[in-house]
C-alpha cells in the first residue's frame, strides 16, 4: 500500500493547472484564481494624509497658541500652511504643504479668541500617513495563482481596478454508483440507503470554486458506467465518483475506467479510507473516492482537495497542513500499519485549546464528520494519552 504522503505527492505531481482565462468584474471575482499578476499603477494612499481628526502644524511653531488658517475635510485640496498657524484637519484629508505633524484634537484646546493651544510637544511625522505607505506605484500586489479573498477584492478596488483576469473555473463532473442509493425525499425500500455522498461532495466542490456537473446516481451496470464516463469526459476537467472502485463483482467503476481510459487503483495506508482510484478518461482526470461516506470525506480532505486546488490554478496548493494541540483523550489501540485520522473538535479548557475526540470513530459514522472541526493525524502505531501534543488538520469545506 502507498503511504498517505506518497499518494499526496503523486496526485499533486500530475495536477496540471487550467490555462484558459476570463475577465470578470471585481464583484464577481471573490474566490477566483488570478491568471496574471496585479501591479499597482498608483500610490496608496495617493498623498500624505492625516491619520487623525486634529490640527496640522509645523513642529517648529510649537510653543504658543496658534491661529487656524484653514479647514481641511477629507477630499479637499488644501492651500500651503501659513507660517505660524495651524490647519483644522480631518482623518484622511491631505496634509498641507509646509505641515510636518498632526496633533490629535484631544491634545488641543481651542481658546476664546479662536487660537489653538497645543498641550503636548509634537514630533515630526506624527499622525501622518505617507503617500505609498500601503502600496507603492509599480509594486506587484497580488501574484498569479492567488485565490482572491474578500480583502483582496477591497485591495484591488483601492487601486482603481474594476476587473481582473482569472482562471476559468475547474469543471468537475460527479456521479454516484450503487443500486442501494436513494435520493433524500423519496421513501427507502428494503436494503436501500440515502445518497449522503452527493450532499457533502457537491457543496465541497462548489466551495472550492469548481463548476460542478452532477450526473446523479448511475445504475450498477458496466455499460451505464462507461456511458457516464464518456459523457463526463466530453466537457469535464476532472471526473469524480463515490463507490465502485473496489474489486467486487458489483463494483463496475474500476472496469469502466480501464475500458474507457487508464486507471491507477491505489490501496493507501489510511484509516478510514484505503481504496482511492486515480486515472484518465479522455482528456479528463479521474478520481474515484471510497463509497463509505466517512472514508470518502476524510480522503477528500487529506488527499483530493489540494489536487483540485492545484488543477484550478492555485499556486500554493499543498497537502493538508497541521497544527499541534494537546489531546483531551486517550487512544490506546492504534492501527499498526495505517495512518489514522480521528475526527476531533477544538475546545477551550482552563484557557487552553485542546482537542476532544468524537466517541465513535467508526468509518460509517457520518455524524463524526458533522460534529468535528478537524482531524488528528496519527502515525502507524501511535497511541495517545491525554495531554500529548498531536497533529491537527482543520476541516475547511
Amino acid at each position: 500500500m502507498l503511504t498517505v504522503d506518497e499518494a499526496a505527492s503523486w496526485l499533486l505531481s500530475r495536477a496540471d493547472a487550467v490555462t484558459e482565462t476570463e475577465t470578470v468584474s471585481l464583484l464577481e471575482a471573490c474566490g477566483r484564481v488570478l491568471a496574471v499578476p496585479v501591479v499597482a499603477t498608483l500610490d496608496v494612499p495617493p498623498h500624505d494624509n492625516s491619520a487623525m481628526d486634529g490640527y496640522a502644524l509645523r513642529v517648529a511653531d510649537f510653543g504658543q497658541p496658534l491661529p487656524v488658517s484653514q479647514r481641511i475635510p477629507a477630499g479637499h485640496v488644501p492651500d500651503a500652511l501659513q507660517p505660524g498657524s495651524v490647519a483644522r484637519i480631518f482623518t484622511g484629508a491631505p496634509i498641507p504643504a509646509g505641515a510636518d505633524a498632526v496633533v490629535m484634537q484631544e491634545q488641543c484646546e481651542v481658546l476664546e479668541d479662536g487660537r489653538v493651544a497645543i498641550q503636548k510637544a509634537p514630533v515630526g511625522g506624527q499622525n501622518i500617513r505617507r503617500a505609498g505607505e500601503d502600496i507603492a506605484n509599480g509594486q506587484t500586489v497580488l501574484a498569479t495563482g492567488q485565490r482572491l479573498s474578500t480583502a483582496d477584492i477591497g485591495l484591488l478596488a483601492s487601486l482603481g481596478i474594476a476587473e481582473v483576469t482569472v482562471v476559468r473555473p475547474l469543471r468537475v463532473a460527479v456521479f454516484f454508483t450503487g443500486d442501494e442509493l436513494v435520493e433524500p425525499g423519496l421513501p427507502l425500500g428494503p436494503g436501500q440507503i440515502y445518497n449522503s455522498n452527493r450532499y457533502w461532495l457537491v457543496p465541497a466542490l462548489m466551495q472550492l470554486g469548481c463548476e460542478v456537473s452532477d450526473l446523479g446516481i448511475i445504475p450498477d451496470e458496466l455499460q451505464a458506467t462507461r456511458e457516464a464516463l464518456r459523457d463526463a469526459a466530453d466537457f469535464a476537467d476532472v471526473i469524480m465518483t463515490c463507490g465502485g472502485v473496489s474489486v467486487g463483482e458489483e463494483d463496475h467503476v474500476k472496469a469502466a475506467v480501464e475500458a474507457e481510459g487508464a486507471l491507477d487503483l491505489w490501496k493507501i495506508a489510511i484509516k478510514p479510507g484505503k481504496p482511492l482510484a486515480s486515472g484518465k478518461v479522455g482528456g479528463a482526470d479521474f478520481i474515484g473516492l471510497p463509497g463509505n461516506p466517512v472514508s470518502g470525506f476524510v480522503t477528500f480532505a487529506v488527499l483530493v482537495k489540494a489536487f483540485l486546488q492545484r488543477r484550478a490554478g492555485v499556486a500554493d496548493a499543498a497537502g493538508a497542513t497541521t497544527v499541534r494541540y494537546p489531546a483531551a483523550f486517550d487512544w490506546t489501540r492504534p492501527d499498526a500499519k495505517r495512518v489514522e485520522f480521528l475526527r476531533v473538535r477544538r475546545v477551550v479548557r482552563d484557557g487552553q485549546t485542546v482537542l476532544e475526540r468524537y466517541p465513535n470513530q467508526g468509518s460509517g459514522v457520518l455524524t463524526s464528520c458533522a460534529w468535528a472541526d478537524g482531524l488528528v493525524r496519527l502515525a502507524p502505531g501511535q497511541a495517545v494519552a491525554a495531554g500529548d501534543l498531536v497533529d491537527f488538520i482543520a476541516l475547511e469545506f
